[in-house]
């Protein structure tokens, strides 16, 4: 196998697991300053990603520097025609650390409060804006011969686009909904339970208008291993929310989880040679061949993952298992 495709097959990976992890992160920033009745309930519901949201972000920063050096020419492009939507994401995602560790800075109500909605401000729109830049790749940007964007920031804005957007964004309140019902404990894990089954079911109907508008506005289902990756997705979210509403929190979080991981399977399935499709002609689209680096780049890179890959999933599985315990009103006098 080239080591083109090699990379392509990593990436994919780094942004499904990006997707896994970082989704429930951002599902209970939104759903902060709705499910904490109390200040310290806004507590526990921080404290339960405390320990482990800035290291699921490390899956998008290595999958950034993957593409760079493995694929340079589309990291260009990408970047220079979603400038303005990245850059709103990343003043989204600075506003948000910086909320985790000021909001309690300070005992003020007011203090508290500012930095709560700030929080769901910086979840909200990067989970907003991942499922647009998704749902435009698959789609197609105006990109010329040159591999130059050449259109505006309104042109990554659609039905499609904006469906891809909400679909993902109510996909990651509902995981993050089931992860704090592993996470808490009484009264609140079971509001966490009853906003995920309300959710819910908003999710399916945008998961099957997105399913259905993928259809029609691209060429994913040309692949039947893509359309079968998506129908499983949806297949999966519906054993998690039947799972939820038997009370079997546990079974719903992998099954959500799984419907991520399917759903960003099949969008990479269906992209596949691509990278980025132009929107202006299918042979100016960037691929693995043409936008890739050096062979002699991709090499060092895989030798330098081999290496590097296992000690970053090594910490994360012990960072993961060291906080697996539900968070409770004691762990916050520590």
């Amino acid at each position: 196998m080239e080591l083109s495709i090699v990379w392509f097959i990593l990436i994919a990976v780094l942004f499904t697991g990006f997707f896994f992890l970082e989704g429930f992160d951002y599902g209970v920033g939104v759903l902060l300053p709705f499910l904490g009745r109390s200040d310290s309930e806004r507590r526990l519901i921080i404290a339960s990603i405390g320990p482990v949201w800035d290291g699921n972000e490390v899956w998008m920063i290595t999958a950034g520097g993957a593409l760079f050096a493995a694929f340079p020419h589309a990291y260009a492009t990408l970047f220079s025609g979603f400038y303005l939507a990245l850059f709103l994401m990343l003043v989204a995602l600075i506003v948000r650390g910086v909320g985790f560790e000021f909001r309690s800075k300070r005992p003020g109500p007011t203090w508290r409060s500012t930095w709560d909605w700030l929080i769901f401000v910086g979840s909200l729109v990067p989970a907003l804006l991942w499922g647009v830049a998704v749902a435009n790749l698959i789609k197609g940007v105006p990109i010329n011969a040159q591999m130059h964007y050449v259109g505006t920031f309104f042109d990554l804005l659609s039905p499609y686009t904006l469906a891809g957007g909400i679909a993902f964004l109510l996909v990651f309140v509902y995981h993050g909904a089931a992860y704090l019902t592993l996470k808490l404990e009484a009264s609140l894990a079971e509001r966490a339970r009853r906003a995920a089954l309300g959710v819910g079911l908003f999710t399916a109907v945008a998961c099957l208008a997105l399913v259905g508008l993928t259809y029609v506005y691209t060429d994913l289902f040309a692949s039947n291993g893509a359309g079968l990756s998506l129908w499983s997705a949806v297949g999966a979210f519906v054993l998690s929310y039947l799972a939820l509403w038997a009370g079997r929190s546990g079974w719903a979080f992998i099954g959500s989880g799984l419907a991520i991981v399917l759903t960003t399977a099949a969008f990479f399935w269906g992209l596949f040679p691509r990278l980025m499709v132009s929107s202006l002609n299918p042979a100016w689209s960037l691929t693995v061949a043409n936008a890739s680096s050096s062979p002699h780049t991709l090499k060092l890179m895989t030798i330098a993952a081999g290496l590097l890959v296992p000690v970053v999933l090594a910490y994360q599985a012990w960072a993961y298992w060291i906080f697996r315990k539900r968070v409770t009103l004691r762990d916050l006098e520590y």
